[in-house]
């Protein structure tokens, strides 16, 4: 009778031990795969907070050729180029006239958010041509132009280009300078020139047969004597050659 009693009461069940380690490695995964998003999210976040740019301020050094560029990785557009190392060409961002990288403080201006533009565009490579693009008005691009040519700002003169020259939609900006070659420069002209961030362009030759081609908003026409100033001294601030 008693042990009837004790056969219909309540029966307990024995879990698999395999069963246990299963539910808990499943736990413990389900923990730090929580982790991870959560510390992903942050990183990615960043990420997309920062479109590609940088406030990382160590100075990286480049090699093109015979020669060294020096410059914090928070001025190099493209985030595969922010190393050290050897390279056929390094692309440059900054602020003008401050002449910097980008930061936090300037996240606007380089997302061109602000109502002015005011960033120019570096490229370094070695040279292609044996004159800049100064040295090539005489021979090269005078006879491209249309004459005469129409007053432009800072005193510079504006040309177009004839239909052979093959520069279509573009004109010529020609600065004179006492005693040197011209300030030349090429400017888009056009609906295409306001869809541009930086319509105008002009290359000169720095270091060792190295080409430096900067691109620049229009408005910094006006003062091309000082931004061309501010763009030959950085260049010789960042650049080292093996002489």
């Amino acid at each position: 009778m008693k042990q009837a009693a004790i056969a219909d009461g309540p029966k307990l069940t024995v879990v698999d031990s395999m069963l246990m380690k299963r539910v808990f490695y499943a736990f413990a995964a389900l923990a730090v795969l929580s982790i991870a998003i959560s510390l992903g999210g942050k990183w990615f976040g960043r990420s997309i907070a920062m479109a590609g740019y940088t406030d990382d301020a160590t100075v990286r050094e480049v090699a093109i050729g015979n020669n060294v560029i020096t410059v914090p990785a928070n001025f190099i557009r493209f985030e595969q180029a922010r190393r050290d190392g050897v390279a056929t060409r390094l692309d440059l961002y900054m602020r003008y006239p401050q002449m910097d990288g980008y930061s936090e403080a300037s996240r606007d201006d380089f997302n061109h958010a602000a109502t002015d533009r005011n960033i120019i565009f570096l490229s370094f490579e070695q040279q292609m041509m044996s004159r800049d693009m100064s040295g090539r008005f005489g021979p090269i691009y005078s006879a491209l132009i249309v004459q005469p040519g129409i007053p432009g700002p800072g005193g510079t003169t504006v040309y177009g280009f004839n239909e052979k020259s093959g520069y279509l939609n573009e004109v010529l900006v020609v600065g004179k300078r006492a005693g040197n070659d011209p300030f030349v420069a090429r400017c888009l002209s056009g609906p295409s020139a306001g869809e541009s961030l930086a319509p105008c362009e002009r290359d000169i030759h720095v270091g060792d047969d190295l080409s430096l081609t900067y691109r620049f908003p229009r408005e910094f026409l006006g003062d091309w004597q000082t931004l061309d100033a501010a763009i030959m001294a950085k260049a010789g601030r960042i650049l080292k050659t093996g002489h």
